[in-house]
């Protein structure tokens, strides 16, 4: 078994890997006493431990994590996770289908909400 810190170290480097450094460093800077803890628990279980295990590529657990963000209306997180999702090696059609996927299991207007937010991320990260 991995030691707290092992999982820790693992799950910044995967982390940084899928949200960018300047994401993690935005996240980190703005931890305060009340979200140390929290810091800490996404860290080593949902990226050390969860994103860490080899049973799905990252890819892969891009697909099923925006699936669940549409699926319970969580906004305020998707647009992190569609530019992760790119970075993961989506592209854009294929994010579009994974949306449209979402319609059919989660409705209508969480997949109009979902492609409102895509075009809004897809529009600022365009290159110029």
């Amino acid at each position: 078994m991995p030691t707290d810190q092992e999982r820790v170290d693992q799950g910044m480097a995967v982390r940084r890997a899928v949200l960018s450094d300047a994401h993690v460093d935005r996240a980190l800077a703005s931890t305060t006493e009340l979200t140390a803890d929290w810091q800490d628990f996404i860290t080593r279980v949902a990226w050390g431990d969860i994103w860490s295990r080899p049973g799905l590529d990252r890819r892969s657990r891009s697909i099923a994590v925006l699936s669940s963000l549409i699926a319970h209306g969580h906004q305020e997180e998707l647009a992190m996770h569609l530019r992760a999702a790119l970075r993961n090696g989506l592209t854009t059609d294929e994010i579009r289908e994974v949306i449209l996927q979402s319609a059919i299991y989660s409705g209508v207007p969480a997949a109009n909400t979902a492609f409102r937010i895509a075009s809004e991320v897809f529009a600022q990260d365009a290159p110029a």
